[in-house]
């Protein structure tokens, strides 16, 4: 008999380097959102993958950056957290972007870390393959890499050998999860974040990140349908009446959209119910930062 193989690997990296896009890729479906603004994901999201003879636990960061208010340092906290304890470290960069500040910001933690850190280079896709060279010498500069793993997490090119990289990675451990479970977050923390993407899929830069979502109700009815009643909290009454928009177009879409989006993930119809409330500068107050699911932890 073949021994059973787990671990955990952390994905570290800048805002909007695909992070998400490659967790969501590995476990097959979306459970982390997807938007082309940076700092997107707040939450450490934990996806699973699962074959018969091994178990990889993905956590999914939010990108290193220097914060700006209490969420910020939280959202910081939760990616520096990830690295304790992980059997490896991807670290994600852009293969179109330059190494800056933030990139040497995250360097210089890794290399105090004892496991293996292995450097994917995501987007190759948006680049001449010659300009690769030149990318894989600067960061080698920097830091003695496992490997180095040129991707594409929106096409898959790669996928496969950076998966065998990391399964070689893994010891012998037990299967912490069913089979068939792809993350360790609860139904409505997934649902509360699909509207949130859909938001800021929407609205562009008009509203920044001063968006969270609350889940207020979700259960099945009688004829088996899931109905949802969530809340959009914003922090000036400007923002709410953009995502209400006209005769209350903008929050209709936002709904269709995520609703969509559920169906799919919860393969059951859902009846979806939005609301918009203002609390002024909830992300500077940490009894606002606790409500809404990012309770405060120390590393």
């Amino acid at each position: 008999m073949t021994e059973h193989k787990s671990g955990f690997v952390a994905i570290v990296g800048r805002p909007n380097v695909g992070k998400s896009t490659l967790l969501n890729r590995i476990v097959g479906q979306k459970i982390a959102i997807m938007s082309d603004k940076a700092q997107t994901t707040r939450n450490k999201i934990q996806g699973v993958y699962t074959t018969k003879d091994m178990q990889m636990i993905f956590i999914d960061t939010p990108g290193i950056h220097k914060p700006k208010h209490r969420l910020g340092d939280y959202m910081v906290n939760e990616a520096y957290g990830a690295l304790q304890e992980v059997e490896a470290v991807l670290f994600m960069i852009s293969a179109d972007e330059k190494r800056g500040k933030g990139d040497n910001l995250i360097i210089e933690r890794l290399q105090k870390l004892s496991v293996p850190v292995f450097l994917v280079i995501n987007k190759i896709d948006k680049i001449h393959p010659d300009n690769l060279l030149a990318v894989i010498e600067d960061y080698s500069k920097q830091m003695t890499f496992a490997e180095v793993v040129p991707v594409s997490a929106t096409q898959g090119n790669n996928f496969e050998t950076l998966m065998q990289l990391l399964e070689d990675q893994m010891p012998t451990g037990p299967q912490y999860f069913p089979e068939d479970q792809i993350t360790d977050h609860p139904e409505y923390f997934i649902v509360s974040e699909l509207i949130r993407e859909k938001v800021l899929l929407l609205t562009h830069d008009e509203i920044p990140h001063s968006v969270a979502v609350t889940i207020d109700s979700m259960k099945r009815d009688e004829n088996d349908k899931i109905r949802i009643q969530a809340t959009i909290i914003v922090e000036r009454d400007s923002q709410k009446g953009i995502i209400i928009g006209k005769s209350g177009k903008m929050l209709k879409e936002i709904g269709i959209k995520a609703r969509q989006d559920m169906e799919k993930m919860l393969g059951d119809k859902v009846y979806l119910e939005l609301w918009v409330k203002v609390q002024k500068d909830w992300r500077d107050k940490q009894r606002s930062l606790n409500d809404f699911g990012y309770k405060k932890e120390t590393f």
